[in-house]
């Protein structure tokens, strides 16, 4: 959610609450929006806990990170799929890249907070875009080794 729309619709809740209940729906108000950001804090910190404790840049298989990921993702949504922190590679545009076994890996492309590109390289194949076909192959080519 947009942090403007989220911080309005907070202010909202408590100006209503003032208004039906006085004081008391003001502190009701204050309790729940505190709660509510406890709770995300508490998700940021569980998902960066469960991801550092992984190997820096390394995940299970890179075609299956590849296949989840999509645009408009943040970062703390690609950690859990990745289930590692990933090895930064550039700063701008901020870029993070994981590894598996096999020498495939998957480089996603962040702008503004927001996954805007990715793409997957194998260690024998060209690598593929963000719509999953390889680079140089034709539309509706059969990959090598199909």
């Amino acid at each position: 959610m947009n942090p403007v729309i989220g911080w309005a619709l907070a202010a909202a809740f408590a100006g209503l609450a003032w208004l039906h209940y006085g004081w008391r729906g003001l502190v009701l108000a204050a309790s729940v929006i505190v709660f509510w950001l406890l709770l995300q804090f508490s998700r940021a910190m569980r998902v960066m806990r469960r991801a550092g404790a992984a190997p820096v840049g390394e995940v299970g298989s890179a075609v299956m990170l590849h296949a989840k990921l999509h645009a408009g993702m943040r970062l703390l949504d690609v950690l859990p799929l990745a289930g590692a922190l990933g090895r930064k590679v550039a700063d701008a545009p901020e870029t993070f890249e994981w590894r598996d076994a096999s020498g495939a890996r998957v480089r996603v492309e962040f702008e503004r907070g927001r996954c805007v590109r990715w793409t997957l390289s194998r260690p024998d194949d060209a690598p593929a875009d963000a719509g999953g076909r390889a680079a140089d192959a034709a539309p509706g080519a059969t990959p090598p080794g199909a």
